[in-house]
C-alpha cells in the first residue's frame, strides 16, 4: 500500500482531522501540517505529555508521519504561501466551521482556481448546511443527535452513558481517510477534482444502519435498553468485580452456553423480554458471580461467544492484541521511544507506519515552503511573523 505520490495539505487540529490524515500518512501520503505560528494544534499543548517534548500524549499519537509548516492564514502573505502549496497538492483537508475557511482565502472554490484537480475535504460537526450547520460542538452532541446515545444506557438504565471512546471524532477521522482516497481513486479515473462535505453526526448517524429500520420503517422505538439487551446479550460482573460479555444471538451460541454453564432449562429465554428477561438476566448474573473472570475464560469453550471487558493496562497485554501486532513506537529525537497504536489492518506488504514521530512546531516551514518561495521571500515573512 503506498500514497507516497500524493500530498496533503492538514488544515485540522485536536483529534479527528488528525487522526483521518494520519492514517493517510500512515499509508505513504506526505501530510503537511499547516499550523498558527502562534501556539499551533490545540494538542500539543494539552495534557498528559510526553516527558523529553513537553508535547502532548494526544498530539502524539495522531500526528505520526507528518511535517509540520506554520503559516498566519490570517495574513495575504500567509494565505498567497499556502495557495501556492495547493497548487502542487492533491488534496487538502479542512476542520474549521463553515464559513471560516471562505474568510480565510483558503475555501474550495478558491483553491479550485489554481489547482481544478484538488480533492478537498471539510470535516465538521453538522455539515456544511443544515440548521445546526454553524453550531458549536464535541463528539458527545453529535452522538446525542444521531441516537448512538439513546441506546447506550448506564447500567441502571436511567439516562444515556458517556461513551468511554470518542465515537464520533475517530469514526469521523476513518471516513476523512476513507472519502479522500475514494476521491483520489476517482480523480485517477478522470473524474476530476472533488469537494468532500463531512459531518461527524453524519457518521455517527450512519453506524447506527443495521439499526435504522426501527425508525425509518416506524415499527415503535425499540426502548431504552439497547438495541439488542437481554440475558443472550449484556455484561455480566464475575467473582472477582472483573466483567465478561456474553454475545449469544444466535440460538447456536445460546445453546452452546446455556449446555456448558448447565442451564438448559434457560432455554426459552433467548429472545425473552420484560418481566421473563428480567429472571434469566438475573440467573446467569449469579451463574457467572460465582467464579472469577479468568476461570470462566479458560473453561468456556469458544463457541459460546464470551469474551473479556479489558480494564485499562489490559488491553494490550492481551495475547490476541499481542498477536495481531497493532503496537509499535517511534523514535524521538532525544532517543526516547513512545509507544503508539498502528494502522487496523494487515496487508500483502508490511505497512511502515512508525517511520517518524509527530513533528514538532513547524519544524519543517522552511523544507517545505522552500519550493514555492525564495530564501529571500521566506526571510521577510520569518521577519513578519508570517511563518
Amino acid at each position: 500500500m503506498d500514497l507516497s505520490d500524493y500530498t496533503v495539505l492538514d488544515l485540522s487540529w485536536l483529534l479527528p482531522g488528525p487522526y483521518g490524515t494520519m492514517l493517510l500518512a500512515d499509508l505513504g501520503a506526505d501530510v503537511i501540517k499547516v499550523e498558527d505560528p502562534n501556539r499551533g494544534d490545540y494538542a500539543r499543548w494539552a495534557p498528559p505529555t510526553v516527558k523529553s517534548t513537553g508535547t502532548g500524549a494526544l498530539f502524539h499519537a495522531v500526528n505520526r508521519n507528518k511535517r509540520s509548516v506554520t503559516i498566519d492564514l490570517k495574513t495575504d502573505e500567509g494565505q498567497a504561501a499556502f495557495l501556492e502549496l495547493a497548487e502542487d497538492a492533491d488534496a487538502i483537508v479542512e476542520q474549521f466551521r463553515p464559513g471560516v475557511v471562505s474568510r480565510l482565502g483558503v475555501d474550495y472554490e478558491t483553491v479550485r482556481d489554481r489547482n481544478e484537480e484538488i480533492v478537498y475535504c471539510s470535516l465538521t460537526g453538522y455539515g456544511q448546511d443544515g440548521p445546526y450547520s454553524d453550531r458549536a460542538g464535541h463528539d458527545l452532541n453529535y452522538l446525542g443527535l444521531s441516537g448512538f446515545l439513546h441506546r447506550t444506557r448506564s447500567r441502571d438504565g436511567s439516562i444515556p452513558a458517556v461513551p468511554g471512546f470518542p465515537i464520533a471524532d475517530m469514526t469521523g477521522g476513518l471516513f476523512t481517510a476513507f472519502s479522500v482516497v475514494a476521491a483520489l481513486a476517482s480523480r485517477e479515473l478522470g473524474g476530476g477534482g472533488e469537494y468532500i462535505d463531512l459531518s461527524m453526526t453524519d457518521v455517527a448517524t450512519a453506524l447506527g444502519t443495521g439499526l435504522a429500520w426501527e425508525s425509518l420503517l416506524e415499527t415503535g422505538d425499540p426502548g431504552e435498553d439497547g438495541a439488542f439487551a437481554g440475558p443472550s446479550y449484556g455484561v455480566y460482573e464475575t467473582a472477582d468485580g472483573k466483567y465478561v460479555t456474553v454475545a449469544a444471538l444466535e440460538e447456536q451460541f445460546w445453546e452452546q452456553l446455556l449446555a456448558e454453564l448447565d442451564r438448559e432449562d434457560l432455554r426459552e429465554y433467548h429472545d425473552a423480554t420484560g418481566e421473563d428477561a428480567a429472571y434469566a438476566t438475573a440467573e446467569l448474573a449469579a451463574e457467572f458471580a460465582s467464579r472469577t473472570r479468568s476461570e470462566w475464560l479458560e473453561d468456556l469453550s469458544p463457541e459460546t461467544t464470551v469474551a473479556p471487558v479489558s480494564e485499562h493496562g489490559e488491553v494490550f497485554d492481551h495475547p490476541q492484541l499481542e498477536a495481531r501486532d497493532l503496537v509499535g513506537e517511534v523514535d524521538l529525537d532525544d532517543g526516547e521511544r513512545v509507544p503508539q497504536v498502528g494502522f487496523p489492518a494487515q496487508f500483502g506488504e508490511e505497512l511502515d507506519e512508525f517511520r517518524s514521530a509527530a513533528p514538532g512546531h513547524g519544524e519543517h516551514t522552511r523544507e517545505v515552503l522552500s519550493s514555492v518561495l525564495s530564501d529571500e521571500e521566506l526571510d521577510r515573512l520569518e521577519e513578519d511573523g508570517v511563518v
